[in-house]
């Protein structure tokens, strides 16, 4: 149990890393003219990912730690952080947690957004799914399935209209 509440937390440090990232590259994109939108569902996605943490360590002192299903959510929760800072690294100062774009830049067509096009929130769903499952969270894994569907769904719609907005293709 103590190895998955520390995962738990530096799954929760690696969001304080991603907010560090974030604030530098929206200021970067503010001094470029950089417009943000969508800022509407942003509490909510922080409250949802939050709840995604506080739900996954409350739910795992009421479940078994069952080792075929936890290891294999546990691979799948450190690819998923792997995509997540493949695409950080990728997007360079562009990317950010809100949705803030520099017009007159290219579309990012490089590293995994050569392969998917939204590769951040397949590691998203993923993260959503395995981490809590680590530690058969399965409650804590559908909740934030179910909530996280409409909130990446009026994201993307955010997204994307800014992207075709500003950016050159």
């Amino acid at each position: 149990m103590t190895w998955y509440v520390v995962l738990v937390v530096l799954v929760g440090f690696e969001r304080v890393a991603e907010l560090v990232v974030s604030l530098r590259n929206a200021k970067w994109s503010f001094a470029q003219g950089g417009v943000e939108s969508g800022r509407g569902h942003y509490p909510f996605m922080v409250v949802l990912h939050t709840g995604l943490l506080a739900g996954c360590l409350v739910e795992a002192f009421q479940r078994p730690f069952i080792p075929a299903l936890g290891w294999t959510m546990f691979a799948l929760v450190v690819l998923s952080q792997g995509l997540r800072w493949w695409c950080i690294s990728v997007l360079g100062q562009q990317w950010n947690t809100r949705v803030i774009v520099v017009p007159g830049l290219h579309l990012v067509a490089r590293g995994p957004y050569k392969l998917l096009k939204h590769p951040n929130y397949v590691a998203v769903v993923i993260e959503g799914i395995a981490l809590p499952l680590v530690h058969t969270g399965w409650i804590t894994a559908v909740v934030f399935t179910v909530l996280n569907i409409p909130l990446l769904a009026v994201r993307i719609r955010s997204e994307e209209a800014a992207l075709s907005a500003a950016l050159v293709k």
